[in-house]
Parts: structure tokens; sequence; C-alpha cells
């Protein structure tokens, strides 16, 4: 059985425990000269980690690890500590203590002036709850994590916008955003019966920003039983935040099943598609509501998200796509009525191929989860022919963390998905609205309706003048089908004049 993935509480800056003795393995080595870099160092570690066998991470002495929750949340990150902290440039790095479900060690370097050396640890480096942790937490000399922080909301703060940790997860805010969705360096055998291999970030190499510069740059090492990867992340932070990945591949082995920029999300319910197992006052609880897809034949998709009651795979042939993401569309408050989770606030984000990814699909991956602490919603990238042993490949991408998908602005676009009953009948219907068609002639537009399984009976459009849109009914008979997929296109013509819609039709 596949479970959720529990990430929410994955981030939070803290941490703490009873002291024991440190296993030698981790014990601080004096530290390292510095030494000459580039991304081209990062580069030539991952390849030559890839004709051997990987080599598991260090781990965290026992006793961080049997941290309970709250008592690692009492170990912070010291804020005269922080990297750059007292100097010119915009940037700081803090970093987060080993422990509690971070039981991989992390080292990491800074990168001055074309020369890297490795940040140390010292008994002053975190507040603790006693000393003998803090002692621990220096002995073990290597982190968690990092977290970046820029002024993105205001001048005169540093706001945390950018946090490695965990695997190979990472996840980003822009100006006025609160976390949500997370991406992860590589998605391994999700969903496969096999179960799910996660690839780890091992080191991270920060190059230090001058005064001027509006952006940062991070060079991560990841490392997994079946392929080691060299990445270079150019942060932007901002409205939106934007990050520049570029990922060398090396194959330890043939890969069937990788996702190359997986995103990971949740989604419980909404009040119009997927309604709730049990009463809730909120009329919806996800981060993301809708995985869009802009094709390589310039076609826009929008797939609303399930929370179903089993395990779903969805696949989307193309070829050199132009962009995929989770979009978190409803920005109201009002259409979550969340005072804690503001829901309302949490990011899109969207993924821009920058070389060509040739043939392949976008794959959705949905899993039941009756908790929103859950990550439940993953999408990424499948190659057609995965990727071979002995080979390298280079993925290169723009990824931003911004309200809606940052393209096509100008465009209709689907704004609400709801499901139901036709009136005075028993057959099933289906509801769509799209926005920014204030002057389009419903009668000059022609509805190209399919399903699966089962027939399509009637589909109209009409005008909706509360959104400047039109709104589209479409109902259908599954026959005797349990599962059907539903695809709906607006055309003016024979051109599409809004996202074409889908959606897997599942019996209750």
């Amino acid at each position: 059985m596949i479970n959720a993935v529990n990430y929410a509480q994955a981030i939070e800056p803290s941490i703490g425990v009873d002291m024991t003795a440190v296993p030698e393995s981790t014990q601080t080595e004096e530290v390292s000269k510095e030494y000459a870099f580039s991304h081209q160092t990062v580069i030539n570690l991952a390849q030559t980690l890839s004709t051997s066998l990987m080599k598991p991470a260090e781990k965290a002495p026992q006793s961080l690890i049997d941290m309970d929750y709250p008592t690692y949340r009492k170990i912070n990150f010291q804020q005269n500590q922080a990297v750059w902290g007292n100097t010119p440039t915009k940037f700081s790095v803090q970093l987060f203590a080993p422990g509690f479900l971070f039981k991989d060690l992390v080292s990491i370097d800074v990168v001055e002036n074309g020369h890297a050396f490795p940040l140390n640890v010292s008994p002053d480096s975190f507040s603790t709850p006693n000393t003998e942790i803090g002692q621990l937490i220096s002995l073990v000399g290597k982190y968690a994590g990092l977290r970046l922080h820029y002024p993105i909301n205001r001048d005169d703060y540093n706001d945390e916008f950018v946090v490695f940790q965990g695997a190979s997860y990472f996840r980003a805010v822009s100006k006025g955003q609160s976390y949500g969705l997370s991406a992860r360096g590589l998605a391994m055998n999700v969903a496969q019966p096999k179960g799910e291999e996660f690839p780890m970030f091992k080191q991270f190499w920060i190059e230090r920003p001058s005064s001027s510069q509006d952006a940062i740059v991070v060079h991560a090492l990841l490392d997994s039983k079946s392929i080691t990867g060299a990445y270079r992340f150019g942060i932007y932070p901002g409205k939106p935040t934007r990050i520049d990945v570029k990922a060398t591949l090396f194959p330890r082995e043939d890969i069937e099943h990788i996702g190359i920029a997986p995103l990971t999300s949740m989604f419980m319910h909404n009040s119009a598609l997927d309604a709730s197992d049990v009463l809730d006052y909120r009329p919806a609880v996800h981060d993301s509501d809708g995985l869009q897809i802009l094709t390589g034949k310039n076609e826009m998709l929008w797939r609303p998200l399930n929370n179903p009651k089993t395990l779903e795979v969805s696949a989307f042939s193309d070829a050199s796509p132009k962009g995929f993401g989770l979009i978190q569309r409803q920005r109201s408050f009002e259409d979550y009525q969340d005072l804690e989770a503001s829901y309302h606030t949490r990011p899109s984000a969207w993924i821009k191929p920058i070389n060509d990814w040739g043939a392949g699909h976008v794959e959705l991956v949905e899993i039941p989860s009756n908790a929103e602490t859950n990550d439940n919603i993953v999408a990424y990238w499948q190659p057609k022919e995965g990727l071979k042993k002995g080979q390298s490949y280079s993925y290169q991408y723009l990824m931003t963390w911004s309200n809606d998908t940052p393209v096509s602005l100008d465009l209709p676009r689907v704004v609400r998905s709801a499901k139901g009953v036709k009136l005075f009948t028993t057959r099933p219907e289906v509801v769509i609205d799209y926005n920014k068609m204030p002057d389009v002639n419903v009668d000059d537009l022609t509805i190209d309706a399919s399903i699966s399984n089962g027939k399509i009976l009637e589909a109209i459009a009409v005008k909706n003048p509360h959104n400047n849109g039109v709104r589209v009914y479409v109902s259908f008979d599954p026959q005797d089908a349990s599962l059907a997929e539903l695809r709906v296109q607006l055309k003016q013509g024979d051109s599409a004049v809004a996202p074409t819609w889908l959606y897997r039709w599942i019996k209750e």
C-alpha cells in the first residue's frame, strides 16, 4: 500500500534531545583548507560517484534522532551566526541542525571568489535546551539543511524564502505568500510496486553574492542508489520568486521510472468536485487544486485534482513540453475559510523547460489521504525511454513560484469546475467556468466534448456575467463504466479559445 508522504512539518526551524556519545564516524575532522570551485567541480564529483555503489549518508547520533518534535523545535539557529548576516549582501543563510526526522547529515560549503571552504559548527551555532545538546551538535559537525533569507516583503526585514531540507526536497515563496507545495531534485519509482527511492542532496555549496546582487546561486550534489546528479540553482527572490535549475544526471543503472522536476502537494477536498468525507466547516482544503500543462503543440490543458479512494496515476503524453505545474487558483480567504493555514496565500509552481526534453509524458499521481498534513499529489516529467546507465543527461528548467500560471496571463482560464446531476435526471453532469471572455458571442462557440467510456448526452455554453466569462455544462452517460476520462475543448471555428479541460470521473 502506498501512503501519502508526510512533509508538512518537515521544515519547521528547530531541534533538541538527550545527550549520548557521538558515533566516531560522525565526529568532525579538522577543517579542510579552501579549494578552487566551479559548477564543474560538482559535475565531476557526481560522475565519479556514479561509477561505484552508493555509500549511505552519515547519520545523526541516535540521541538526536530519538528527539520528539516539541524538543526538536527548541533548537534554533542563532541569528547572530547567520552566514553573511553582518555584511552588505542582501542575502543571509541559516542552517538546520540534525535530529528528529532529519537523520541524514549534510555538508555545506561556502564559495567566495572562486574558492570553497566548509562551514563549521560551534557550540554557539544553535540555541538549545541545554549545553550538552549544543556540544553534541558541534561534535557532529554537519547539518540537516539550509534556508535562505532576503527582504522580499519589506526592506527592513530578511524573510525566509527558500528551504532545502530532507532528501532532495526544497520549497520557496514569493512576496505575500506562505509555504505550501514542495519541489524535489528527482522522483524515483513513484507508485511502483518495488517502492519509491528517495535521492538525497548530500552536499551544498553556496556562492556569496555581492552587495549589489539580487540573486544567489546554490549548488548541490545528489546521490541515490540508482543515480547521481549535479545541480545548480540560480535563485531570484521577489514577486514572483524564480529558480533557474540545471541538473546533470549520471545513472548507476538503467532507470525506467524517473520523475524530472517533480512537484509534491496536498489536495484534500473542495466543495465543487470532491466533497469531504467528514464534516468540515471549510469549503476547500488544498495546497494546489489543478495540474496545468502547456504542451509542445501549444495546447493548454487543465486537470482538476482529486483525493481518490484508491491510488490513481494519469499520464499526459507529449513531446518537447513547454511547461507544467501544480496551481493554486483560488486566491480568496472565502474560498477556504481557514484562519491558520491561509491556503489562499500558498504558491503555485510552474516548470518551464529550457532545453529540449524530448518525448515522454507528464505523470500525475493522486494518493488517497485522510489528513491535510500528508502530501498526496505528485507531478513530474517522465522521459519516454527512461535513463540509461553509462550516459549523462542534462535538464534545464525555470521554476516560478507565482500565484497562478505565469504564462498566457491575458487569456481565458478555467476558474472553477463542479460536478453533480443534470436537473430532473439522474445523469451526471460537470460544469466548467472560464473567465476573461467578456465580449464573446456564445453562439459562435462550439464545444468539443468526448468521454472514454459511455457517451456525451449534451454540451451547452452560456454567458457568465459574474466572472466576465462563459459557463459550459456537459452531461453524460457512463453506462456501466466505473471510470471515464472526460475531455472538453471550447472552440471558435477551428481554434481553441480556452484551456482544454480534462477530468477523471470515478463512480462513487
